[in-house]
């Protein structure tokens, strides 16, 4: 049975196609159409699956979008923990478009879920059999949910002695880190704002990250900073890898893709550093695939092995 469990309040059936060229007023002929399962908490589940480890993936789901990502994750070998819902799931659609190579995405909104959905989904956390080692929450809360409700998801790992790592951003964020986690990821955008100041160097960027840690809000503290790389700031020490060069065809799915590959390593007993590197190849491979594609294995692999291991040095000034 898997150890780890993902948890996904917002999740989504996407659908991407291309067209030569994006025009207004006239029908376009899309071709291509991919159907992926999406939604943070189920990317990272399915990026561990291609990784090589295992993974339970817990959400909320109705009507025909639902059942269609159940069915594609079980393609994938990915269980699925669904918590049926009165509404139907919401769908995204992304457009890449052939002429110029420019991505465009429409994220559809979501039907506010009742109090009852949401009372289900943390029942279920409650009374998880076995349980998980380690539960990763990543993604968008839907209308309608409380603020606080990762803090309660927080507080309930807490209680049950799970490890939480968690990907989120705006108030639901703070109010996680107010209750305390085990893992956190950011963007240089969702720090800067947590700490109040803008425009942050290396230094301010290490120095915001020292001060969430200091106050207890989470034991590692992971900073993606897109082509500059990833920072760690953890028990193990302050460190950084830098990025890899690529041209990007999708940045899609590439943070879930690097947290995914982080945990994992992390799961598996491997250092912080060589954690960190596992985190930016997967995050990087993850821009090489079309779309709502996440990272392939192989690609991973190789990237990792294109990162020296003097890549992961000390995060100081």
């Amino acid at each position: 049975m898997a150890e780890i469990l993902t948890l996904t309040f917002n999740p989504a059936l996407d659908l991407t196609a291309g067209v030569a060229r994006v025009e207004p007023h006239i029908k376009l002929r899309c071709h291509g159409l991919r159907r992926d399962p999406g939604g943070g908490g189920i990317n990272v589940a399915r990026v561990i699956q291609r990784l090589g480890g295992n993974a339970r993936a817990l959400y909320l789901a109705g009507g025909s979008p639902g059942r269609l990502i159940h069915d594609l994750l079980d393609a994938e070998g990915v269980e699925s923990l669904v918590v049926p819902t009165q509404t139907a799931t919401r769908e995204n659609l992304t457009v890449q478009e052939e002429e110029t190579g420019l991505q465009y995405r429409f994220l559809l909104p979501a039907e506010p879920l009742c109090e009852t959905d949401l009372t289900l989904c943390m029942e279920s956390l409650k009374r998880i059999r076995p349980k998980p080692k380690l539960l990763v929450a990543s993604g968008s809360l839907p209308p309608g949910a409380p603020e606080d409700l990762l803090a309660k998801v927080a507080r309930l790992c807490r209680e049950r002695e799970i490890d939480f790592a968690l990907d989120a951003s705006g108030e639901g964020l703070r109010l996680a880190l107010e209750a305390g986690v085990g893992v956190v990821k950011m963007n240089r955008r969702e720090l800067e704002d947590l700490v109040g100041k803008k425009g942050l160097n290396e230094a301010g960027l290490k120095a915001a990250a020292e001060q969430l840690r200091d106050r207890g809000a989470a034991r590692e503290i992971l900073l993606t900073l897109a082509e500059e790389g990833a920072r760690l700031l953890s028990p193990e020490g302050a460190l950084r890898c830098p990025g890899i060069g690529l041209k990007v065809v999708s940045a899609v799915g590439a943070g879930d893709s690097f947290l995914a590959a982080y945990l994992l390593s992390r799961h598996r007993g491997e250092t912080a550093g060589e954690a960190l590197r596992w985190g930016v190849a997967a995050g990087s491979a993850a821009l090489l695939t079309p779309g709502t594609q996440l990272c392939e294995r192989k690609e991973v692999e190789r990237l990792f092995q294109s990162l020296p291991g003097e890549a992961v040095a000390d995060w100081s000034f």
